[in-house]
């Protein structure tokens, strides 16, 4: 069987990069969609340390706050950071 003849020049240029345009839109895609996923999953943590936040300092009173409340709040903010980063993206 003989094989097709070759294309142009040109067109293989354009097939070259349009192939490599539909590549690039697949990989975008995937890293959105993971992207997408860690906000999901780092937005539930932050709701969970938030909670957990309140739970602590509505067991304190006007003298006292415990350390793993103010542990707990800096790695809201970290987290916080961390999200809003990844949502600039």
């Amino acid at each position: 069987m003989p094989y097709p003849p070759p294309l142009p020049l040109p067109q293989q240029l354009e097939r070259q990069h349009e192939e490599r345009a539909r590549m690039e839109k697949e990989m975008a895609k995937r890293a959105n969609q993971a992207r997408l996923a860690e906000l999901k999953r780092d937005t539930e943590k932050l709701l969970k340390l938030a909670t957990e936040l309140k739970e602590s300092v509505d067991k304190s009173n006007e003298n006292t706050l415990s350390l793993d409340a103010v542990q707990r709040a800096e790695e809201i903010e970290k987290l916080a950071h961390r999200v809003k980063g990844k949502m600039k993206r």
